[in-house]
């Protein structure tokens, strides 16, 4: 049974982050919202996690996990940025938007496209993401928690408890997050493409 966690969505209670923290640190798939929709999390080592999410979303190998940042520097330990690109995602971020990067050694092989050697990562606009992200120190390997089968993620975080109860291990709740998942843009070829057209303004990657 799923733990669940509620807070406030302006002010985080720091009891509650390090309760949910320390879940993720002892191996707990945690439900949990952003700036877009809400997404499974995991810490980054954890291989059952994995196996979870794939298990859950019905995905194969060829998906990009996203790591979920707290920032740009963190999100320069994970993935290559030349100068141009770096400008490109300096510029939209904090936001909705997932960027497709070749990925550094600091990338678990198992979260990597397999002949791509690419990653997702985003850094989020949400309140409470940022203070699970700041007391964890690491990012969060994360995924879209939209279901085999439908088109919209879940909104409410006692929809997912009562859906999700005996598949995750915690699902965090601070109100309602939005439906679109992010824009993700793949910048692997040195280049934009974008690939999914969602939260985030595209016009300025076109």
């Amino acid at each position: 049974m799923a733990k669940y966690f509620d807070v406030h969505p302006e002010n985080p209670q720091q009891r509650t982050i390090d309760n949910v923290v320390d879940s993720i640190r002892s191996g707990a798939l945690v439900a949990y919202p952003t700036d877009s929709c809400f997404a499974l999390g995991c810490q980054l080592g954890n291989r059952d996690g994995i196996t979870r999410i794939r298990s859950i979303r019905n995905l194969d190998n060829r998906h990009h996990f996203t790591l979920v940042c707290q920032n740009f520097a963190q999100l320069s330990q994970f993935v290559r940025v030349d100068n141009n690109v770096f400008r490109a995602i300096k510029a939209a971020t904090p936001g909705s938007y997932t960027f497709i990067l070749p990925a550094t050694k600091e990338v678990p092989r198992q979260l990597m496209h397999p002949k791509k050697r690419t990653v997702g990562v985003r850094i989020p606009d949400h309140v409470v993401t940022q203070a699970l992200l700041a007391e964890l120190g690491e990012p969060l390997l994360s995924s879209t928690l939209l279901l085999p089968g439908e088109e919209e993620p879940m909104t409410q975080g006692w929809e997912i408890k009562e859906r999700l109860d005996h598949v995750v291990d915690a699902v965090v709740d601070s109100g309602d997050c939005g439906t679109e998942p992010t824009t993700v843009v793949d910048f692997s070829g040195g280049e934009a493409e974008i690939v999914r057209r969602g939260a985030g303004d595209v016009t300025r990657f076109e």
